[in-house]
C-alpha cells in the first residue's frame, strides 16, 4: 500500500525537479527572485531553482545591442530646424541594475538621447553640425554612458545616422555642390588640355631633333662617301704613277701621256684650256702624222 503512495510522490518530485532545471546560454544571465526579492544572478551553465520559492525575474542578454531611434527635431544655434536620427550601441554590464534600476530602459535611453542631442546641437551652427559629426558622437556617448551607468548599461558608441536640414537649405547645398563639381571638372579639363599640349610640343621637338639628326647623318655619310671616292681616285693615281715610274718611261712617252690627259680635259665642260709649251710640239707632230696618214 505504501509503495503505491510513494510512486506518485516520487514521480511528482521528479517532474518538479525537471521543470525547475534551467540552462543559461552563453552571453546570457538570469535574474532570480526568491519570495519576491532579488536572490541571485545565474550566468551560463546548469541551474536548478527551488520550486514555488524562486522564479526567473528577467532573462538578460549580455551581447552588444543596437537601438535605432526615429528622427528627432532639433534647432541649431542659428535657428535652423533639422531632423536627426541616432543609433546607440550599448551593452548590459549589470543584470541586477538593469532589472531593478529603471522601469523601461529602452524608452529611457531614447528620451535621454533626444534630450542630449538637442542640447548639443543647440550650441552649434548649421555648418558645424554638418562637419562635426565625430565631435557630436563623442559628446553624446560620454553623456549617455554616464547617465546609464546606474542602470547597469554601458554605451559603447553613438552615431548620427542622418542629418536632414530643411528643403530650401538642401536645394542651396545641392546647387553649391553642383557648382563645385563643375569647377573641379573645368580644372581637370584645363589640366588635361595643358598636358596634351605639352605632350604634343615634346613630340614635335623630338621629331625635329630626329629629323635634324637624320639630315646630319646623311650629310656625314655623303661627305664620307666623297672623301672615300677622292681617296680611291688619289690611290689609283698614286698607283698609276708608281707603275709608270717602275716602267721607266721615255720622255716621249711622258709627253704623250700628258697629251692624252689634255685631250681628256678638252672633252670636259671647260671652255678654256692652257697647254704647256713642251706639249705644243708634240701636238704639232701628232697633227703632221695624222695628215700624212690621210694623204697616203
Amino acid at each position: 500500500m505504501l509503495f503505491y503512495v510513494l510512486i506518485p510522490l516520487i514521480v511528482i518530485l521528479l517532474v518538479l525537479i525537471i521543470a525547475n532545471i534551467c540552462v543559461v546560454q552563453q552571453a546570457q544571465a538570469f535574474v532570480i527572485e526568491r519570495l519576491g526579492a532579488y536572490s541571485t544572478t545565474w550566468n551560463k551553465g546548469l541551474h536548478v531553482k527551488v520550486p514555488f520559492l524562486e522564479r526567473v525575474a528577467r532573462k538578460v542578454s549580455l551581447k552588444e545591442q543596437v537601438a535605432d531611434f526615429p528622427p528627432q527635431p532639433v534647432i541649431t544655434k542659428d535657428n535652423v530646424t533639422m531632423q536627426i536620427d541616432t543609433v546607440v550601441y550599448f551593452q548590459i554590464t549589470d543584470p541586477k541594475l538593469y532589472t531593478y534600476g529603471i522601469e523601461q530602459p529602452m524608452i529611457a535611453i531614447e528620451t535621454l538621447s533626444a534630450t542630449t542631442l538637442r542640447n548639443i546641437i543647440g550650441d552649434l551652427e548649421l555648418d558645424q553640425c554638418l562637419t562635426s559629426r565625430d565631435i557630436i558622437n563623442s559628446k553624446m556617448r560620454v553623456i549617455l554612458d554616464e547617465a546609464t551607468d546606474p542602470w547597469g548599461i554601458k554605451v559603447n558608441r553613438v552615431e548620427l545616422k542622418n542629418i536632414i536640414p530643411p528643403r530650401e537649405i538642401q536645394d542651396a547645398m545641392e546647387r553649391q555642390m553642383k557648382a563645385e563639381r563643375e569647377r573641379r571638372e573645368s580644372i581637370l579639363k584645363a589640366e588635361g588640355e595643358k598636358k596634351s599640349a605639352i605632350l604634343i610640343a615634346e613630340g614635335e621637338k623630338e621629331s625635329a631633333i630626329l629629323r635634324a639628326e637624320a639630315v646630319k647623318q646623311q650629310k656625314i655619310k655623303e661627305a664620307e662617301g666623297q672623301a672615300e671616292a677622292l681617296m680611291k681616285v688619289q690611290t689609283a693615281l698614286a698607283n698609276s704613277l708608281k707603275l709608270l715610274n717602275e716602267a721607266a718611261p721615255t720622255d716621249a712617252v711622258v709627253k704623250l701621256k700628258a697629251l692624252e690627259a689634255f685631250a681628256a680635259a678638252a672633252d670636259g665642260k671647260s671652255t678654256k684650256i692652257i697647254i704647256p709649251s713642251e706639249i705644243q710640239g708634240i701636238a704639232g707632230l701628232a697633227s703632221s702624222v695624222k695628215e700624212l696618214v690621210k694623204g697616203e
